[in-house]
């Protein structure tokens, strides 16, 4: 299996909206996948940290797929791409990681 984490840092206001507003669209519309694409085993967004985090987060990604395959699969997917398309003008930055398990 394949874990694939993302975090973001937020602009503080973007498209009209706040960091935090903006935060609960990424979640909603990112767990809203789920279902939609077949290679996307698990998903799981956060914008609440404990105060022991590290870095400059303020929304996480967390999903899981069978393979590499299947996270190009979950990339490449048109459903993906307009979920993307709309996270890109709400951040400041992004960092992924992913890690077999």
């Amino acid at each position: 299996m394949l874990r694939h984490i993302v975090w973001w840092t937020l602009k503080s206001e973007a498209n009209g909206c706040t960091a935090f507003e903006n935060a609960q669209w990424i979640k909603k519309h990112g767990e809203a996948l789920f279902g939609k694409i077949p290679a996307l085993k698990s998903i799981e967004i956060s914008y609440t940290f404990a105060e022991t985090t590290t870095v400059p987060a303020q929304c996480i990604l967390n999903a899981t797929y069978v393979d590499e395959n299947g996270l190009t699969e979950y990339l490449n997917h048109s459903e993906h791409s307009i979920y993307a398309e709309g996270v890109k003008p709400l951040i400041s930055s992004r960092q992924a990681i992913d890690y077999f398990f």
